[in-house]
């Protein structure tokens, strides 16, 4: 098995993902996490109810301080490899299915991820439009936010060492569609590097 240490260094605000609402995330979200014993640990991550508003998306918390699972991660390979499937010639191109692979050939190494800054967590609030059969609707969104400052370190573990250049393709992917909520917006973008030990 090949691993690969990376660092991300992003470049625009990356948004949270998770649901402030404990109850929605124990019902939607968590209880589609790849092993149920860590159900609860991901429901506590949440953080104080009392402290969020329950429209708002968040990001997990270890200890109060910002993280990112394992599956995020991978969730955006899948997301990259998807997009970059339609480029000929790519690495993404060569896997067949994609999904597969990634969920069980290509691994994080840490569970928990922190998310390093200088700072406060802030907020970022946008309209979301959407045509129904009634019209056209408009909501607010509402996220956390960590800044472009911000870095994360983990390690890449790939059971076939054909994917270690199809994983350095998604992480340069990074600095065109980021990680997070609104990463169609530029949101969540980054640039990475090796980490030599």
């Amino acid at each position: 098995m090949k691993e690969l240490k990376v660092k991300l260094a992003f470049t625009e605000e990356v948004l949270g993902t998770a649901s402030a609402d404990k109850e929605i995330h124990r019902t939607y979200i968590a209880s589609n996490a790849p092993d149920a014993p860590t159900l609860e640990e991901e429901i506590a991550a949440i953080g104080e109810e009392e402290v969020i508003e329950k429209a708002m998306t968040v990001f997990p918390k270890d200890n109060g301080a910002p993280i990112f699972w394992d599956y995020q991660i991978k969730g955006f390979f899948k997301d990259a490899c998807g997009m970059l499937r339609k480029v000929s010639g790519s690495e993404s191109s060569k896997i067949k299915a994609y999904k597969k692979e990634i969920d069980g050939l290509i691994f994080i190494k840490e569970r928990k991820i922190p998310i390093v800054f200088e700072g406060e967590i802030g907020n970022c609030q946008r309209p979301l439009r959407g045509q129904t059969a009634q019209g056209e609707k408009i909501a607010l969104a509402n996220s956390e936010t960590v800044p472009a400052t911000a870095t994360v370190e983990f390690t890449v573990q790939c059971m076939c060492d054909s994917h270690m250049k199809a994983v350095a393709e998604w992480l340069d992917y990074g600095q065109y569609r980021g990680i997070g909520q609104w990463r169609n917006s530029g949101k969540g973008r980054f640039e990475w590097a090796e980490v030599k030990e």
